[in-house]
């Protein structure tokens, strides 16, 4: 797989789009153009991306399901993250998000796997400030993540942090789109 300049790189850190506006409408329309389907895992935002991507009428078709694995130790039950990796850097880290969303891959069989983790506050968490979050998209490409330092208040951080997963599963669907991957 080549990388586009500017576009986000597999096993790379990426850099956030500034002002992410996605339209679930527009992800459910590229996951089945390529007859692909996405599932999430979610820690702090408890649900919200869910909630977005159920939103579109037909969603069914390409949105496999979620896991809200808000305690860390769920995380290793439910996702598969290792326990190790977990005890050594806490739930706030980029491979602990990586192995969230190559988790919820495997497990939802589903050809993207979409994850957050991360500090909502008010208090800061396994050593990180309020409004540190990973968020990670793992598919066939590799597992890509991102580091997003969020502002604002609990409520604000959890609904910024939806907008920025929309957005980075997003930008994998156009890259992945482009470099003329197929599922699974």
């Amino acid at each position: 797989m080549t990388a586009t300049p500017g576009a986000p790189r597999p096993g790379r850190v990426w850099e956030p789009a500034a002002e992410p506006a996605p339209d679930p409408a527009e992800l459910h329309r590229l996951l089945a153009a390529r007859g692909a389907t996405a599932a999430a895992a979610e820690s702090l935002t408890g649900g919200l991306i869910a909630a977005a991507l159920t939103e579109t009428a037909g969603a069914s078709a390409t949105f496999r399901g979620a896991v809200v694995a808000y305690a860390t130790d769920l995380k290793a039950r439910l996702l598969g993250v290792d326990e190790e990796l977990l005890a050594a850097y806490g739930a706030v880290h980029p491979e602990v998000a990586a192995a969230m969303a190559e988790g919820i891959r495997a497990r939802a069989a589903a050809t993207f796997g979409l994850a957050v983790t991360g500090v909502a506050g008010p208090d800061p968490q396994d050593g990180q400030p309020v409004g540190t979050v990973y968020g990670a998209v793992a598919w066939q490409g590799g597992t890509v993540t991102e580091h997003w330092s969020l502002t604002g208040d609990r409520s604000l951080i959890r609904h910024r942090t939806q907008r920025h997963a929309l957005d980075l599963l997003h930008r994998v669907l156009v890259l992945a789109a482009r470099e003329g991957e197929h599922n699974r």
